[in-house]
């Protein structure tokens, strides 16, 4: 796209340039029932868009932009299975995982939603025999602790759902002990290891690829410890003690992993996608078969309201289209994502993977340089620990940043009159920011230190309360506004070659520390990695 020949893109900055001395104050004021014209919602979610800086004659020109990016077109591209993924040559059916049993749907002439739900029911029954004590270790004792090795998407997804929902954790899993390491330096393992006991502990490794080296690097480390606690063979100490989660069926039976032990998901799962489909394990051991299967239920129920609601009461259209308003017109590069609920401290982590791995490109689809930005910068915390961190900043400095509160509605009913006020209290802070960040205040006494100027735009999104349907339609709300951005911005959202290119100057970069180094290093790694290797010698001697 050549932003200076794309009429609706040219109409938006000439918009931009009309309404950008407009103080949200002053919209407010000229709007009585502003709440009203910029809130949409589904059964179970509220958008609330009146904190940002539009007008209903923005959001008309934000929603011709994407007709004229054609973007009706790329969600049925989306849903049906066509290779989107241009670089790779692959389809990005993340939308297929969560497809109820009922539906099918064929790519290639071979019905994938089979596949999809035989590999989830091989999951149920391995949940199940977990849960039912029926899966032992190298002593016959059952197992007790879980630990999922990944990384990435296959570490952060779980993680992030593990945490939301604890509170729906069955009775049959409340024995199950789940852990995540991830770190490629061992330290998490070195931590965990010792409150562990090997005899009932299972590990799960986690790796569409089963060659990535920060995970494989951890495995070997973890069956080395049961090796020398069991005095065991490796063949049972696998047979016992792990189970894949791959894409690649023959490199872990290489690596070990017997292929009764393994469940499979596809190349057309990416890594950042991949929560809903077998990686999600150990959000089943964890929550049970019955809710993961309600996470998929209510992430169906957005990829619907995605898919069959017109562009201006699309939550996650609209989402997008602030974005890019915000990005591109109002020219503000910062994105704080702010959960006013500590089930959902793993959100803001989870976003910066969804949002800059995919998005983060300066190339489009065909290889062109581009002349516009694309993602922003995105970080987050808690809300309530982030007003005593970085609010200073939002408030009072010189950075524009766009916020996204995140809230429920409902919380601690029928559990107490004190945690209900508590969730008030938390309820109160949430508005509180967001009106500040808005509309500003005059500062006391004339003291300039003491004034706020206001003007942040922010999103406010609300739950209905925080269950596994609306933690699933949480999540598919996000990944389909970077779907929608990535469609105006011409970019392939499911590849990521500055990742896998880093990956593999590490491992061109690794023999470099057992040798002189090579000479056709730069200065500065050569200089790092002969550093390494004189402290080294010097605590080998």
């Amino acid at each position: 796209m050549d932003s200076g020949e794309i009429k609706a893109w040219v109409d938006l900055q000439s918009h931009a340039e009309e309404i950008k001395d407009l103080h949200l104050a002053e919209l407010f004021r000229l709007e009585a029932d502003r709440f009203g014209e910029f809130s949409f919602s589904t059964e179970s979610f509220l958008l609330d868009l009146s904190k940002q800086r539009i007008t209903k004659e923005t959001l008309g020109k934000l929603t011709a932009l994407v007709e004229q990016q054609a973007l009706g077109e790329w969600i049925e591209k989306l849903f049906t299975g066509e290779q989107i993924n241009v670089s790779e040559g692959r389809s990005a059916l993340h939308t297929a995982l969560r497809l109820p049993i009922e539906e099918t749907l064929r790519v290639n002439d071979r019905v994938i939603t089979e596949d999809i739900h035989a590999s989830l029911e091989k999951m149920a029954l391995l949940v199940r025999q977990i849960q039912q004590a029926q899966w032992r270790g190298f002593d016959g004792r059952p197992i007790r602790s879980i630990v999922n090795i990944g990384v990435g998407g296959s570490n952060l997804g779980p993680l992030m759902a593990c945490d939301a929902l604890e509170q729906y954790t069955p009775a049959e899993s409340k024995q199950l002990d789940i852990h995540f390491v991830s770190s490629m330096d061992g330290s998490e393992l070195e931590k965990l290891l010792p409150l562990l006991e090997p005899a009932t502990t299972l590990f799960i490794v986690a790796s569409k690829t089963f060659s990535t080296i920060d995970t494989l690097a951890n495995a070997n480390t973890a069956r080395e410890w049961l090796l020398k606690a069991s005095g065991k063979s490796v063949d049972l100490i696998n047979q016992h003690h792990f189970i894949a989660a791959t894409g690649n069926i023959r490199a872990a039976q290489s690596w070990g992993v017997p292929e009764k032990n393994q469940l499979l998901f596809w190349d057309w799962v990416g890594g950042r996608y991949s929560l809903w489909s077998v990686i999600g394990l150990p959000i089943a051991l964890k929550v049970g078969v019955e809710n993961f299967r309600a996470i998929l239920k209510g992430a169906h129920a957005m990829d619907r309201h995605f898919r069959e609601t017109s562009f201006d009461k699309n939550l996650p259209v609209l989402l997008g289209l602030v974005g890019v308003w915000n990005i591109n017109f109002l020219n503000i590069h910062a994105h704080t994502i702010l959960p006013y609920d500590g089930r959902l401290s793993h959100l803001p982590s989870y976003l910066q993977q969804l949002e800059m791995e995919s998005n983060g490109k300066s190339v489009n689809a065909k290889g062109e340089r581009l002349n516009y930005r694309t993602c922003p910068v995105l970080w987050g915390e808690v809300g309530s620990n982030a007003q005593h961190a970085f609010y200073q900043l939002l408030h009072q400095g010189t950075e524009l940043v766009m916020c996204d509160f995140i809230t429920t509605a409902v919380r601690y009913e029928g559990e107490g009159e004190e945690l209900q006020l508590q969730h008030q209290l938390s309820l109160a802070n949430c508005l509180a920011q967001s009106r500040l960040l808005a509309l500003g205040a005059e500062s006391e006494n004339d003291l300039g230190y003491q004034h706020y100027d206001g003007n942040q735009p922010s999103t406010t999104i609300m739950l209905d309360e925080l269950t596994p349907e609306t933690f699933g339609g949480l999540i598919a709300l996000y990944e389909h506004k970077v779907f929608v951005q990535s469609v105006i911005w011409e970019i392939n959202p499911f590849d990521q070659w500055g990742v896998e290119k880093g990956k593999k100057l590490a491992s061109s970069l690794l023999p470099e520390f057992q040798s002189q180094v090579s000479g056709d290093l730069d200065s500065s790694t050569r200089g790092l990695i002969q550093r390494v290797q004189r402290q080294q010698a010097q605590y080998e001697s």
